[in-house]
């Protein structure tokens, strides 16, 4: 990670190269061993003394040394694992626009179709992966940047198929959630946005209440053929939601500042990585919501 991040602050332990834990010298491996002879005995004393000063001399361990997460390394996971969701997503968006130019109206169908496949399997699989990520007891890079690919995929085919019927929504999508983002982060560097107790009780409310509104719309598109996020009531809805996405992603830069003054393991830097693309994908997909309700009226 960098040593001055506009989102996690100024690192100086990192900036210094020293860190809060210090590994300990090994002297016996600097003394000669016993039965050696006289000679050499006697001249230990003077050949000791500079091998001390250099030990004494050296920097101390840094978190990263000692296996413990440092901001480097969040910032390390979190780079890598928005870097896959933003290959996946940009892939799967433009691959039926390529396929039309390069085999015609025909290829552009192909295109959509693997998009609505990749669609359906991403969201699934983003979920199953989604669960096991949250509940296992140790991050696992492996599966968060699997997690990652699947959603990149879900959101590139979601968006190559909403573009293809509003001209640029994808990209307006991509543009509002950076911005809400950038916000959120440069207001929570300046100390403007903390969590308390009392909101996180509130957001924790509000997310039962809208995951709940989330399986009765499904229940009703299904089988009566009734979208509740549409009109005003579908504003409404999506503006909700991106701002809890913004509490959430508060959340999450505050959990990796505890993690890294706690000294935690190294791999719960992908568990960090992990929350932050989960709160950042939701974002996407409501703004994403939210403009095809305006584009459409």
């Amino acid at each position: 990670m960098a040593h001055h991040n506009i989102v996690f602050g100024k690192d100086k332990a990192l900036a210094q190269g020293q860190g809060q834990y210090a590994a300990s010298p090994d002297f016996r491996s600097d003394f000669p061993a016993t039965g050696q002879g006289t000679q050499q005995t006697q001249q230990a004393p003077g050949q000791q003394a500079p091998d001390l000063e250099s030990l004494y001399a050296r920097p101390a361990a840094t978190g990263h040394d000692t296996g413990r997460m440092t901001m480097r390394d969040a910032l390390n996971a979190i780079t890598a694992t928005l870097g896959v969701t933003i290959v996946f997503g940009a892939f799967f968006c433009l691959l039926p626009v390529a396929l039309g130019v390069v085999g015609g109206p025909e290829a552009k169908d192909l295109g959509f179709g693997i998009a609505t496949g990749a669609m359906v399997v991403g969201f699934l699989g983003g979920f199953v992966l989604a669960m096991v990520n949250s509940f296992k007891k140790k991050p696992s890079a492996a599966l968060v940047l699997a997690y990652a690919a699947l959603e990149g995929a879900a959101l590139g085919g979601i968006s190559g198929l909403l573009n293809e019927s509003f001209h640029g929504i994808a990209l307006q999508a991509v543009v509002g959630t950076l911005a809400v983002a950038t916000a959120v982060l440069v207001l929570f560097r300046v100390g403007v946005l903390r969590t308390s107790p009392l909101l996180t009780k509130i957001f924790a409310v509000a997310m039962v209440a809208y995951l709940l509104f989330v399986l009765v719309n499904l229940g009703l598109s299904l089988f009566a053929g009734i979208d509740l996020r549409e009109g005003w009531l579908g504003l409404v809805i999506g503006a909700l939601a991106v701002a809890m996405g913004a509490y959430s992603l508060v959340m999450d830069f505050e959990d990796v500042q505890r993690g890294v003054r706690a000294g935690v393991d190294r791999s719960y830097a992908w568990r960090c990585a992990f929350g932050i693309t989960v709160t950042l994908v939701w974002m996407y997909i409501e703004i994403l919501r939210i403009l095809s309700i305006l584009r459409n009226n």
